[in-house]
């Protein structure tokens, strides 16, 4: 990865994202790299675009908060970085609010965007003042703050300044907090066509007296019982998520997971005939909704890097059919995808769920932070590059529809 730039040989290119997860979906160590970009910053201490590329590359290495030490200081000198649009001539100025913290933090805009003619502005917000910084020139906003308790007071200093904002904004800050795991739930459970059980906040205390046989999971929960998931309450990409059968394996997985607050939900066997489970990731933006992939694997926690879709070409070959077959799923799924775009108001959301063998929709999470991309080895994934691109073509024409708006204002 080329770190220079032609307009300034004293400071560094900003990366972005990007470019890290293309050489990690490329099978590239990564370490030599973070180690040579070190180096580097040891002897250019006020290059701030270099230190925030130093940031990611120490967090893909798993050195998550030497990371977040090193993106901090970057982000004292600095909290505005570019990346120039690849194509010209440029159809949007996108100005993209950030906040502090690790690589999913933020919507990974740039990986869907990547080589485009879309400018992107990152704009590190900061309390108590978001705008502390003058606000570069711009077309549009994308919020990209992702939903937390730590990022609330944040997003609602953002609803009233962006509240009349001159130009079109990209995912009201009002509006994220209901892709949490348990707004979400709330949210959605009763539509027609979507199968999401109820997930339910509750204390490690709460979880001990059940573990113990002090209580009883059906009365403390509403009816809820065995088989239940369980995950840390802040827990991001399957992070101790475990499904549990008894009490006494929810006290085998206490004594391992040391949180203070989890989620739990009732278990949906969404296994096929024949055993296998297919989770899926969508897109729907501006209500036009885009596959992005499908991952098949024997276990029911699948996670598309470890479901063996690199090593079987019957698996890739499922997730092309999904993918070419996308309008059949769209036209089962219409009601429910409306239904969500209406009920969380996101003009850009992504959707992880399955199908249930009668049919329904089948929702883990929502969320605009997942990350979209067409970077896996074309050899093996030869269709990710064409279907990946209706998503990006539909990103960009909201954003040509919502640039001429604010220009005709």
């Amino acid at each position: 990865m080329n770190t220079s730039t032609d307009q300034n040989a004293s400071e560094t290119a900003f990366l972005g994202l990007a470019p890290f997860l293309r050489a990690s979906a490329a099978g590239q160590e990564m370490k030599p790299y973070a180690e040579s970009l070190l180096a580097e910053a040891q002897q250019r201490q006020t290059d701030s675009p270099l230190w925030m590329n130093l940031s990611v590359a120490m967090q893909c290495i798993g050195q998550r908060d030497i990371g977040l030490n090193i993106q901090s200081l970057a982000l004292e000198q600095q909290r505005i970085f570019h990346l120039p649009a690849m194509q010209q001539p440029v159809l949007t100025r996108l100005l993209v609010l950030m906040t502090p913290g690790d690589i999913a933090a933020n919507t990974p805009i740039d990986c869907l965007l990547e080589r485009t003619d879309v400018d992107l502005i990152f704009y590190y917000v900061s309390e108590p003042y978001p705008f502390a910084l003058p606000v570069p020139e711009h077309d549009v906003v994308l919020v990209a703050i992702s939903e937390s308790d730590e990022h609330r007071a944040m997003l609602l200093a953002l609803e009233e300044r962006l509240q009349d904002w001159p130009q079109p904004v990209i995912n009201q800050p009002n509006r994220i907090p209901c892709v949490g795991r348990d707004a979400a739930s709330a949210l959605l459970r009763d539509v027609p066509g979507i199968a999401m059980p109820p997930t339910l906040r509750c204390a490690r205390e709460t979880l001990q007296a059940i573990a113990a046989g002090q209580s009883n999971l059906a009365e403390k929960f509403s009816g809820l019982d065995y088989p239940i998931i369980v995950r840390p309450y802040d827990s991001q990409a399957g992070r101790d998520l475990a499904r549990i059968a008894a009490a006494e394996e929810l006290a085998e997985y206490l004594a391992k997971v040391q949180a203070s607050d989890f989620f739990i939900a009732r278990f949906i066997d969404y296994s096929g005939d024949d055993g296998l489970f297919r989770k899926f990731r969508i897109a729907l933006i501006n209500g036009h909704a885009c596959a992005c992939h499908m991952a098949v694997s024997g276990n029911w926690m699948i996670h598309y890097v470890n479901a063996g879709m690199y090593e079987d070409a019957n698996k890739r070959a499922e997730e092309l059919a999904f993918m070419e077959h996308f309008d059949d799923f769209v036209q089962r799924h219409r009601t429910a995808l409306d239904a969500i775009c209406r009920r969380t108001g996101l003009d850009y959301l992504l959707i992880d769920g399955a199908e249930t063998r009668d049919g329904e929709l089948l929702i883990f999470e929502i969320d605009h932070t997942m990350v979209v991309h067409a970077m896996d080895p074309e050899d093996l994934f030869p269709y990710k590059q064409r279907h990946i691109a209706k998503a990006r073509d539909a990103f960009r024409a909201y954003l040509q529809h919502l640039t001429q708006v604010s220009r005709d204002a």
